[in-house]
């Protein structure tokens, strides 16, 4: 017993003046310790493994004390508390392990001999750790309040969790399957985990091997309970507890990309809920559907040939032999026109007209307005038939024709995809005729010439192989230059006359000019007046001939390049030093001149002085004999 006493000065009595209190002390009776069934320091887990942990608490005070046990964990630096039995009998579970108490994932028992038993029905991740249990002695005062008197604690053990080891992969690497055909790939799964769990399996389709899983496709899915989803032409099917077998019919080459594979293992919980130990997904595996390309041949027949200008022709372009063309193959026709050349310079074909997978005709540039007005027809007689009719053959109409036809596959999207292109051999729609051969040439009377001077180009125009009228007879002349000598550099437009007589010029950055004029009805001439160093280079005219038919309808001919002919510019020394010459005397002698004016009026009026002679006196001589 503690007494507290304080001696009182005052006259009267106010009050306590003293105060008693009682200290027990209690001998230390409490025990913890880790129960004998579980000793290690280290526990070897797999994920979702049950475990549990025990402690040993008890005590011999005389007084009447309640235990506080608590399990707590540390992944870490800080314990954080797992669930607790608390002095008043309550269970306490921690803030991290509240869901997971509740669930019945985790919880305390308090067994015979003072055991107090942490189970815990599936080991996460997360678990990994050490393990300890904490008791405090708790002790209820006078004023009924609990009062913590003492606390012990115990490390139990480290857990290490092994998370769950699973291998998905499928059987085949790289698959080629022909179209309409089945592909069949198994996926595979290998795992350690033993007991009571369940896969779930589902297969992915990607364009391409570096998209994500986000991105792919999904094809088809079996749950943990093997139910799986419907599709009309994929089928999935469970072979065995590891193995699962993809089944896609009739494919196209659409299907063709990359398959994945993609496994997930379930445990039971004690709730009846599902928890996920291990997901992996397999290697894709390339899959490439070939094509079965429709195999024919194209027939190119002229069955209308133009004897004159001016009569029909008429091509047909059949199918023939066509093999594999079932109900998904569609087949359209190009038509192409190629020009004849008299000189082995290469050109281009030239699209007529083409059909899209629809069957919609685009009409290309060449033929566009006559097939407007009516002067070209494009058909479609028959299935293996197209059709292409010109109702008056004109000289420009002259050349080769050829067809090509494309055989399209309908995809499941009812799109279409053009499989293959088979050409025709060319048929040349000509006409007995001597059309006219036209040549040019460029003369020129002085090709070597000073900065100034003017140089005169003839362009002159020759016909052979028949004889026309000037008035039949147009052309279109343009000049070009070419600054080298090498003709390694691109030419330059100077200027041109058309068959109108219009007169068209480039701009021109230094001081010479150009004109251009038609002296007679074959012969064209370029004037470059006052030349400079710029117009050096070589020179060429490109000439179109134009020519009336018999029908009056003015025809264009094949362009006509004349040679190249030099134009050298050089300086005129004497003429450049003439001028600075004449120049400089006329400046000497003005200045010379100047200068000597200068001086004489110097002299004359500003450095005149007056001299004062010196008068003599006259006298007369005297004789020796006077002086």
């Amino acid at each position: 017993m503690y007494r507290c006493t304080t001696p009182s000065t005052d006259s009267v009595v106010q009050g306590n003046y003293n105060a008693v209190v009682e200290v027990k002390v209690i001998a230390d009776g409490l025990t913890v310790g880790r129960s004998t069934a579980r000793s290690t320091s280290t526990w070897n887990l797999s994920e979702g493994d049950a475990f549990q942990l025990r402690c040993s608490a008890s005590t011999n005070s005389s007084e009447h004390t309640h235990l506080h046990v608590s399990w707590e964990f540390r992944n870490g630096f800080a314990w954080q508390e797992i669930l607790s039995l608390t002095h008043e009998g309550k269970f306490q579970p921690g803030s991290e392990y509240n869901e997971r108490y509740i669930s019945g994932d985790v919880r305390l028992d308090a067994m015979a001999n003072d055991i107090y038993r942490l189970s815990v029905s599936q080991a996460l991740p997360t678990d990994e750790g050490a393990y300890r249990c904490r008791v405090s002695e708790w002790v209820k005062g006078a004023d009924a309040s609990w009062q913590k008197i003492q606390e012990k604690a115990v490390d139990i053990t480290n857990v290490v969790v092994q998370p769950t080891a699973l291998g998905v992969f499928i059987t085949k690497s790289n698959v080629s399957v022909t179209e309409g055909d089945s592909l069949d790939l198994t996926c595979n799964f290998t795992t350690d985990r033993s007991g009571i769990f369940q896969a779930e399996v589902r297969w992915y389709f990607s364009e391409s091997p570096d998209s994500t899983m986000a991105e792919a496709q999904v094809l088809l899915s079996a749950d943990r309970d093997s139910v799986v989803s419907d599709s009309t032409l994929i089928s999935l099917s469970h072979v065995d507890r590891s193995s699962y077998h993809l089944l896609v019919r009739d494919v196209s080459t659409e299907d063709s990309g990359y398959y994945y594979c993609q496994a997930t293992l379930w445990v039971p919980q004690h709730n009846g809920s599902w928890h996920k130990v291990a997901e992996r997904t397999s290697v894709p595996v390339t899959v490439e559907v070939l094509a079965l390309e429709p195999t024919y041949h194209v027939f190119l027949n002229a069955t209308k040939t133009p004897k004159y200008a001016e009569d029909p022709t008429e091509l047909e372009c059949r199918i023939t032999e066509a093999q594999n063309t079932e109900t998904n193959v569609r087949f359209t026709v190009s038509w192409y026109y190629r020009l004849p050349m008299r000189s082995d310079e290469v050109v281009k074909d030239e699209l007529l007209a083409t059909m899209d997978a629809d069957w919609t005709l685009v009409v290309g540039d060449r033929s566009k307005q006559r097939a407007q007005n009516g002067e070209i027809i494009f058909s479609k007689p028959t299935v293996d038939t197209f059709r292409l009719r010109i109702q008056w053959t004109s000289e420009a109409d002259r050349g080769d024709y050829y067809c090509v036809i494309s055989s399209w596959s309908r995809q499941r999207n009812n799109s279409w995809i053009k499989i293959k292109d088979v050409a025709s051999v060319p048929v040349s729609i000509l006409w007995s005729t001597q059309g006219p051969v036209f040549n040019v040439s460029v003369e020129s009377h002085k090709t070597t010439v000073y900065r100034g001077e003017l140089v005169k180009l003839d362009c002159i125009i020759s016909i052979a192989g028949t004889v026309l009228s000037p008035d039949d007879m147009s052309f279109d002349v343009s000049w070009f230059a070419m600054h080298s000598i090498a003709m390694d550099r691109d030419p330059v437009f100077l200027a041109s006359l058309d068959r109108k007589g219009i007169v068209t010029q480039a701009k021109r950055n230094g001081s010479s000019d150009v004109s251009l004029e038609r002296i007679s009805p074959m012969e064209f001439r370029l004037r470059i007046h006052g030349c400079e160093d710029q117009d050096f280079g070589n020179h060429y005219c490109l000439v179109t001939p134009w020519v009336r038919s018999t029908a009056g309808i003015w025809q264009q001919e094949m362009e006509v390049k004349s040679k190249p002919i030099l134009v050298t510019v050089k300086m005129d020394v004497l003429n450049a030093f003439k001028f600075p010459l004449l120049i400089g005397i006329g400046l000497s002698t003005i200045i010379g001149l100047l200068s000597c004016l200068i001086g004489y009026c110097s002299s004359r009026w500003c450095c005149k002085k007056e001299v004062q002679e010196t008068r003599r006196e006259r006298r007369r001589l005297m004789s020796m004999e006077m002086d």
